[in-house]
């Protein structure tokens, strides 16, 4: 496995394949098991974990504070992305959530903090409190989560400094590739896809599972693979298991022909107009 390299604008270098968190943190019987999952995920070599302070109302981030002192990694060697809900987003709450976020992944800087989605808030407001938590090193780069390509323009005009926007996209969500993707490429600005396997869901595919067979990998990993061949895109999977956690590395090196991408194709058609944004 070799991990490759996704540049922020300003040339930042985040790693193409992180650990997504989603429903880590919701239950006290399985923290044990959601810290395992994190530290394990280091210890094999993940140096980036997304998370948010919606997944299980702050539980996420603790369980990434807990597991990253564990695995013995250093801080500074891990990218760590976080999130702010919506209803937090104004001048003042958007800081005060950030610095309770730190307090709970138990670090003294966020390295992309994310609006999870566009609330009523004024965007203004939301860059504002990033402008200042980034003058205060609170965090290294902000960004957004969930915002299509009017959004961000809208968001370009108040400022250029968005770092990156994260989206849903995976080969049954393609509608990012009619105009939001190639408009991001065009600015350098990184898609990070979650749910690319769609949640486990293209595991099942048979198409997918035919096509690996030929490689020597599953069809998750045919889908993974994907996702991450798609031009200035990451992706950060959810996974549990050390089995997944290693599967979703080992879909680093899987390189698809071109006669696999056609017959992708021809499965899940590449979108001929623009659609609604994709969220789950």
């Amino acid at each position: 496995m070799t991990m490759r390299q996704v540049s922020l604008p300003d040339g930042t270098p985040v790693p193409a394949l992180g650990l997504g968190t989603w429903r880590f943190g919701e239950s006290k019987s399985q923290r044990r098991a959601d810290v395992a999952a994190v530290r394990r995920a280091l210890e094999l070599g993940y140096r980036l974990i997304d998370t948010a302070e919606m997944y299980g109302e702050g539980g996420a981030e603790e369980v990434v504070g807990q597991a990253l002192p564990e695995s013995g990694v250093p801080r500074d060697d891990v990218f760590i992305v976080s999130k702010v809900y919506p209803h937090n987003a104004s001048r003042r709450g958007a800081v005060a959530a950030c610095e309770r976020s730190l307090q709970r992944l138990r670090v003294d800087r966020i390295d992309l903090y994310l609006l999870h989605w566009r609330g009523s808030h004024p965007l203004a407001d939301t860059v504002a409190a990033m402008q200042e938590l980034q003058a205060a090193g609170r965090i290294g780069h902000w960004g957004v989560s969930n915002f299509d390509t009017d959004d961000l323009r809208e968001l370009a005009a108040i400022d250029g400094g968005c770092a990156a926007n994260q989206v849903y996209c995976s080969l049954s969500e393609r509608g990012v590739q009619f105009e939001l993707l190639p408009w991001m490429n065009a600015r350098r600005m990184p898609m990070m896809a979650y749910s690319p396997i769609d949640q486990g869901a293209l595991s099942a595919e048979s198409l997918l599972a035919d096509i690996g067979r030929a490689h020597g990998a599953t069809a998750a990993q045919v889908a993974l693979a994907w996702v991450l061949a798609l031009p200035g895109t990451l992706a950060i999977p959810k996974a549990g298991q050390e089995r997944h956690l290693r599967e979703n590395l080992d879909a680093l090196d899987l390189v698809l022909t071109s006669e696999d991408l056609a017959r992708l194709d021809q499965r899940f058609p590449p979108p001929t107009r623009k659609r609604p944004l994709a969220m789950t």
